[in-house]
């Protein structure tokens, strides 16, 4: 006599299915952080390359004005006294030539500032040459410039001493 086998139907059971949302969710906790911080590292970048422009761009004008490229008061540190200025540009101290020199073409915004309604010029501190690296106070020029944020970085140091 052949012997009767009981038919299963196909699918899968409800352990089954348990276990694969179990290990879904495990991996998808697990993917959080990672995208957290590899986003956290772009706005890091970004801030780092914002400021290599910036600053790059107030060596540039203090470097015209040492090289008497741009009219400069004489009492004046030679550093711009606005950020806009490094965008409006300045005209030349030669009157051969014509137009202006400009040192960005527009200014980066403070990538770590979440106020998306300020200007890019305030996102940023700024330091006058005047004041000291300890405590940075704007004053007639500007010398240097950092982040407002108040948060740390993926390396330890706060965004403002960057």
């Amino acid at each position: 006599m052949p012997s009767v086998r009981p038919s299963r139907s196909a699918g899968f059971t409800l352990l089954e299915l348990m276990v694969t949302l179990a290990i879904v969710a495990v991996l998808g906790l697990l993917t959080v952080p990672v995208l957290q911080i590899s986003v956290q590292r772009a706005k890091e970048q970004e801030l780092r390359t914002a400021l290599h422009e910036i600053r790059g761009a107030l060596d540039a004008y203090k470097r015209a004005a040492e090289a008497n490229d741009i009219e400069v008061p004489p009492e004046a540190s030679g550093y711009p006294p606005n950020l806009e200025m490094l965008v409006s540009g300045v005209p030349w101290r030669d009157p051969q030539k014509k137009g202006k020199l400009y040192f960005l073409r527009r200014l980066p915004r403070d990538p770590m500032n979440p106020q998306t309604e300020l200007s890019p010029v305030a996102t940023w501190g700024q330091r006058s040459y005047a004041s000291e690296a300890s405590d940075p106070q704007s004053g007639a020029d500007v010398f240097d410039v950092y982040s407002l944020s108040n948060k740390l970085g993926l390396n330890g140091i706060p965004y403002s001493a960057w």
